[in-house]
């Protein structure tokens, strides 16, 4: 038992560790999203600052976009040249995205700098094409209505996950050092 135990180690840490971070950072995410019911900002206060950049971003690039909110509602309206595009709910945040990231990357953690470092620079990177996403998704919905599903449930999400499955795989192979076994020693 000892020896299948040491055999498995470094599995089970990372299950137990990315298990315990997630639910950890999940858990905190959902008292802040109640937390958030009893304040001013509906739906809450990061998603509705991820609409609030969307449209700037649009702004900038030449759109006419504003947000609207309704009382009730638990999302944002985004207009798009005063036509009503997409709604940006919680789920638009990109929040989940980041917990799954920050999991994987302190069960597989390096150096307290490193990982501390490479975590606050994947969750940027996240949050920032995130908000890009947005804007890019209300324009193509502006443009293709009738391509709703492609674009909102196949394209952008493909974008999102791949580009943390790529800050994994960067994390994997340039900064975490896994110990390897030397070949007599292995066994199948």
């Amino acid at each position: 038992m000892s020896t299948l135990f040491q055999t498995y180690k470094p599995v089970i840490r990372f299950i137990v560790t990315f298990l315990a971070v997630y639910f950890i950072m999940s858990l905190s995410y959902k008292w802040y999203l109640d937390y958030s019911k009893t304040t001013t900002y509906q739906p809450d206060y990061i998603t509705y600052h991820v609409a609030k950049q969307a449209q700037g971003v649009l702004n900038v690039v030449g759109y006419n976009s504003n947000i609207v909110l309704h009382e009730g509602e638990q999302w944002v309206r985004l207009y798009l040249n005063n036509t009503y595009i997409i709604r940006v709910i919680e789920g638009c945040n990109a929040i989940n995205v980041i917990v799954l990231f920050m999991s994987f990357i302190v069960a597989f953690a390096s150096t307290l700098k490193k990982t501390v470092l490479y975590i606050l620079g994947g969750t940027l990177l996240i949050y920032v094409v995130n908000v890009l996403r947005i804007a890019i998704i209300s324009i193509a919905l502006y443009y293709y209505p009738d391509s709703e599903h492609i674009i909102h449930g196949v394209l952008f999400p493909l974008i999102i996950y791949g580009m943390v499955f790529l800050l994994w795989v960067i994390w994997m192979n340039y900064f975490v050092k896994i110990k390897k076994k030397d070949a007599e020693n292995s066994t199948l």
